[in-house]
């Protein structure tokens, strides 16, 4: 059988998905498991979720620590960008701080910095989004 004769699996663009996100810790298992179901739904690869999934897992986990509990998660896909959104009620902004090699947490932002193209925080009314935009080319 020859490739040419396979079907070919393209990205589509689709419209923001919302998650309302637990006030306990299960809330970064849900948002893993949220963003990789509509990360497949949108047409994208297996090989092209593990950043993502580790980025939405460490940002719901931030917002827990950091925060004051996060409230929801959007996700949105177009143009070949994955932008991830964590809300959350805490007056306090993040801070990216060098992870210290004697301590085995404060790697959460380093990471998603990291991973993503780019990202960054914004105050809203009650609140505060941060968010993490990564480059997902279609899947040819």
């Amino acid at each position: 059988m020859t490739t040419s004769k396979m079907p070919q699996r393209m990205a589509v663009q689709a419209a923001p998905l919302t998650v309302l996100l637990p006030a306990d810790v299960t809330a970064p298992a849900l948002a893993r498991r949220e963003v990789r179901t509509a990360m497949l739904g949108f047409g994208l690869c297996e090989a092209q979720l593990d950043d993502v999934l580790l980025a939405a897992s460490e940002l719901v986990t931030n917002a827990f620590e950091h925060g004051e509990r996060p409230e929801r998660m959007e996700l949105e896909y177009a143009d070949s960008r994955l932008t991830l959104r964590v809300y959350d009620v805490g007056r306090r902004l993040p801070e990216l701080r060098a992870p210290s090699p004697a301590k085995a947490r404060s790697r959460g932002l380093v990471l998603v910095q990291a991973l993503s193209e780019d990202w960054g925080f914004e105050r809203c009314d009650g609140g505060k989004y941060v968010w993490a935009v990564f480059r997902i080319p279609e899947v040819s």
